[in-house]
């Protein structure tokens, strides 16, 4: 009889493990969280040229890129029109996938640092997490950021350049 009971409790074990498992279409953007798509770029405001303002968006396995080029508010989540790019783009967001910092996900404003307040840019990042959005304005000032955030912002820095 014991034995019976535990395999049963097992086979419940590996159902139950079976149903729980993530959705391939959905990003692990930290060791504990999953996000449906992920919004990402940078943005410097005295500047002239197509590299200026570059917002990415990452969902459904695929990279797209937003063609409006609209400089990010704090207000509001960025609203883009996005067209794709190659999958070897794709690829070359292992880095960034799963790096975002848990501390992130405490930060109760959407402003951190002073982004783009001398001159030297901004990024934008934004998760869309169990049906929430949040999103941040980081300064590329590291004097300006908690240390959680420097390897994260040389990240993100690493991968817009990548993508370029």
């Amino acid at each position: 009889m014991k034995n019976l009971i535990q395999i049963l409790f097992l086979l419940l074990a590996v159902t139950l493990t079976s149903f729980s498992c993530e959705d391939e279409d959905n990003l692990m953007v930290s060791d504990e969280t999953v996000a449906e798509y992920l919004v990402f770029g940078h943005f410097y405001g005295h500047c002239a040229g197509d590299n200026c303002i570059q917002i990415f968006k990452i969902t459904n396995g695929k990279l797209y890129e937003d063609t409006l080029d609209d400089y990010p508010t704090h207000d509001r989540p960025y609203v883009g029109n996005y067209t794709e790019l190659s999958q070897a783009n794709y690829e070359k967001l292992s880095a960034l996938r799963g790096s975002i910092p848990s501390q992130l996900y405490a930060e109760t404003d959407t402003i951190i640092g002073q982004p783009d307040a001398g001159d030297w840019g901004g990024l934008y990042l934004e998760v869309f997490i169990n049906g929430q959005k949040k999103f941040w304005l980081i300064d590329q000032n590291k004097t300006n950021l908690p240390v959680y955030l420097h390897d994260f912002v040389d990240e993100m820095n690493a991968t817009i350049a990548d993508i370029n």
